[in-house]
């Protein structure tokens, strides 16, 4: 009968190694770490905005809220450091995630006050 128990050679083996991964963060440009994170934060505002389907379970203004406040501040503070390249689409992702907020709210925010708007100001069509 064998012990199912790992022993620590064991456990030392398949441990991850946090020398190797640090590296490899470090190796990542930080104009790819900002604009995966913008990325993501479009999509999770999107999502909660119901803009992936019909009729979406998941819309949650409130949510989607603080997700486009988040994504205009982030935006807005990189844009000179990674450049108008990297910069424009996301500021153009941003401003259609404003004008859906507004288009999805049953009473709107008066101009300058929507998600974000603080940062980028007041987003008309």
């Amino acid at each position: 009968m064998t012990d199912a128990t790992p022993t620590p050679a064991t456990d030392a083996e398949h441990a991850p190694d946090y020398d190797a991964m640090t590296r490899d963060i470090a190796d990542v440009p930080a104009v790819e770490v900002i604009t995966t994170v913008a990325v993501h934060l479009l999509s999770a505002a999107a999502v909660n905005l119901g803009l992936d389907k019909p009729d979406s379970e998941h819309k949650d203004l409130d949510e989607a809220r603080k997700l486009i406040t988040a994504l205009a501040g982030l935006v807005t503070a990189s844009a000179t450091e990674i450049s108008s390249f990297h910069a424009a689409p996301l500021r153009d992702g941003l401003k259609s995630l404003q004008l859906a907020f507004r288009e999805a709210s049953l009473v709107p925010d008066e101009p300058g006050q929507g998600p974000g708007e603080k940062y980028t100001g007041p987003v008309f069509s």
